[in-house]
C-alpha cells in the first residue's frame, strides 16, 4: 500500500512522536498537516519536510481549545481538499503521587490528554462522514496497561482515551478505521512537564537507560495507516524490551 496523496493531520507535531511521525509519513507520500502550540517549531518542521521533497502545512493548535482543533482540520480541507487520517497525539505527563496534591497538573492532563483527543475526534468525524472514509489514530500509553505509583491521573486519562477509542471503533461502521497506539518509554521530552523534582529525576533516569526512539512509534503508526481500507488495526503496543 502507499500513502501517496493521503492527507494526515497530527496534533503535538512539533516534537517527539508527533515530529517523527510527520517526517515518516511525509517521506511515505502523505500530505501532513501539523498542529502544535509552538509556531517556530512547526515552521522548522514544515520547512524540513518540504526540503526533503514532502508536502506539509501547519496551524498553531492548542488542543485544549476546541476551535483550534477544528481550525486544524479546516486547514487540511483548505490546503488539500480532504482529510484521511486524524492522529490525536498531543499529550503531557506531569506525573506525581496523589498525596502531592498537584491538582493543577491533574487538570492539565485531563484537558490535554483526554479533552484534546475528544476534540480531535469531534473535528474529524463530520469530514469522514461526508467522505465515507477516514481513520482516527489515538496515541495512548503503556501506563494504562501496567499500573504504577505516580502514574494515577496520567494513566487514567490515557485509559479514558483507550475506552473511548474502542467504543468509537464499535460505532464506526465499515468505512471508518480506529486505532490506538500505546507507546512505552520513548525518548521524548515527556519528563519536561513533570513538576515534582524527585519524580522528574527518576523518570529522566529511566528514559536514559531504556527509552526507544520516537521513530519506533512512528513506524507502528505508519503500519496501521498503510493497511488496505478494509483492514483495521485496532491496537498496537510498542515498548522497549527492557521495560517491565
Amino acid at each position: 500500500m502507499t500513502l501517496a496523496g493521503k492527507v494526515v493531520a497530527i496534533t503535538g507535531a512539533s516534537s517527539g512522536i508527533g515530529r517523527a511521525t510527520a517526517k515518516l509519513l511525509a517521506r511515505s507520500g502523505a500530505f501532513v498537516v501539523l498542529g502544535a502550540r509552538r509556531e517556530d517549531k512547526l515552521q522548522e518542521l514544515a520547512a524540513e519536510i518540504t526540503k526533503d521533497g514532502g508536502q506539509a502545512t501547519y496551524r498553531v493548535t492548542d488542543v485544549r481549545r476546541r476551535t483550534h482543533v477544528e481550525a486544524l482540520v479546516a486547514t487540511a480541507l483548505e490546503r488539500f481538499g480532504r482529510l484521511d487520517v486524524m492522529i490525536n497525539n498531543a499529550g503531557i505527563g506531569p506525573i506525581s503521587r496523589f498525596d502531592a496534591l498537584k491538582v493543577d497538573d491533574w487538570d492539565a492532563m485531563i484537558d490535554v490528554n483526554l479533552r484534546g483527543t475528544l476534540y480531535g475526534i469531534a473535528a474529524a468525524l463530520p469530514v469522514f462522514a461526508l467522505q465515507n472514509s477516514g481513520h482516527v489514530v489515538n496515541v495512548v500509553s503503556t501506563a494504562g496497561l501496567k499500573m504504577v505509583p505516580t502514574m494515577g491521573v496520567y494513566a487514567a486519562t490515557k485509559n479514558a482515551v483507550r475506552t473511548a477509542t474502542e467504543i468509537l471503533r464499535q460505532e464506526a461502521g465499515p468505512n471508518l478505521r480506529v486505532t490506538e497506539v500505546s507507546p512505552g518509554m520513548t525518548g521524548t521530552n515527556f519528563a519536561s512537564s513533570i513538576t515534582d523534582a524527585s519524580v522528574r529525576k527518576a523518570t529522566e533516569d529511566s528514559l536514559e537507560q531504556i527509552a526507544i526512539s520516537p521513530e519506533a512509534i512512528a513506524r507502528g503508526i505508519l503500519f496501521a495507516i498503510e493497511q488496505p481500507p478494509e483492514i483495521d488495526v485496532g491496537s498496537i503496543v510498542i515498548r522497549p524490551t527492557a521495560q517491565g
